[in-house]
């Protein structure tokens, strides 16, 4: 045990305790942190700085606002419903359009009016939110993800997690739905992480439920090919989502739209760590060469994006050449 210990603390891997205390409560102050808990917020904020967001097509927030169900859901290509205030992934449905008088699901089912409305009603209690409190049911435009990622994708929307430091990208990763997470992109429910370079977005290495993989479980497609494309916008889009929510630690959600390319998700003001099991790496030592960069107020998004780069890019490779010894060795 104290060697298993010993080797993360190597590492550099942190763990929950050392990230609320030294990252999450040191740099995002309370009062903010709520713009990014609830996502109607968070759009808003991002829509008027220009980041582009899945479109809202209206929200539900009372028996009132039920009324206008027929006409919200009246898309020929679906939509998605969220909890405005959930959290990981919990409570979102995915349409994908009309099916003989109801609707269709991402995985296939046939679901019918009453039973969306039974949905919203749970949201609308709060069963989904953080906390437990009375939450507000949102009704987006749904992403169709670029074909790049069809052959390592199961029935659902994969997205890319970027976590920031002080508005600087430290790490990131490709979450791909599989059959077990029901075609939703969440690594606790069975999807696929993928650790990507984070001055590249080429794979690096892949993980499911904290085992490393090769190969998607459901396509058997090989992970380590993937390349993420519009790698720079994307960079630049988490880099930009600091001003916006001025959050020091921050996890930023984009999805590549195969129309609009790279679009906000979400924001997270407690980003997950098996970020660091994707990446086969800790991520204590990436969040140091951040703090110890040249002040961020002095830098826009484009100087910290290339910034991010010139920080990682040796460590990145460094990092492959050591896995690979290690491997060999044993």
């Amino acid at each position: 045990m104290l060697k298993t210990f010993l080797e993360l603390k190597r590492r550099g891997v942190i763990g929950i305790n050392e990230r609320n205390v030294r990252y999450v409560n040191a740099n995002n102050p309370r009062r903010l942190v709520r713009l990014v808990d609830d996502k109607v917020e968070t759009k808003r904020l991002a829509q008027q700085a220009g980041i582009p967001t899945p479109d809202l097509i209206g929200s539900i927030a009372n028996a009132r606002d039920m009324r206008e169900l027929d006409t919200l859901t009246y898309r020929e290509d679906g939509f998605v419903i969220k909890p405005a205030q959930g959290a990981q992934g919990n409570g979102i449905m995915v349409v994908t359009g009309q099916l003989k008088g109801g609707f269709r699901l991402a995985n296939g089912r046939r679901i019918t009016k009453d039973e969306i409305k039974f949905h919203i009603n749970n949201v609308l209690s709060g069963m989904y939110s953080l906390g437990g409190q009375p939450d507000v049911a949102m009704l987006e435009y749904r992403v169709k993800f670029d074909p790049v990622f069809e052959t390592v994708s199961f029935k659902g929307v994969p997205d890319i997690r970027i976590v920031t430091f002080k508005g600087i990208p430290v790490m990131a990763m490709l979450r791909l739905p599989t059959a077990e997470s029901d075609g939703k992109a969440n690594l606790h429910k069975g999807g696929v992480g993928v650790g990507l370079d984070i001055a590249t977005g080429a794979a690096r290495s892949a993980m499911q439920h904290d085992s490393s993989i090769d190969a998607h479980p459901d396509t058997a497609a090989p992970l380590r090919d993937i390349q993420v494309p519009d790698w720079d916008d994307i960079l630049l889009m988490a880099a930009r989502a600091y001003d916006v929510a001025g959050l020091g630690y921050l996890g930023v959600d984009i999805v590549l739209d195969e129309q609009r390319g790279p679009l906000l998700l979400e924001l997270n003001a407690r980003p997950g760590l098996s970020i660091q099991i994707a990446n086969q790496l800790g991520v204590k030592d990436r969040l140091n060469a951040a703090t110890h960069a040249a002040d961020e107020k002095a830098r826009d998004a484009p100087a910290r994006v290339a910034l991010a780069k010139s920080l990682y890019t040796d460590a990145d490779s460094a990092d492959i050449a050591d896995e690979a010894a290690v491997k060999q060795a044993s």
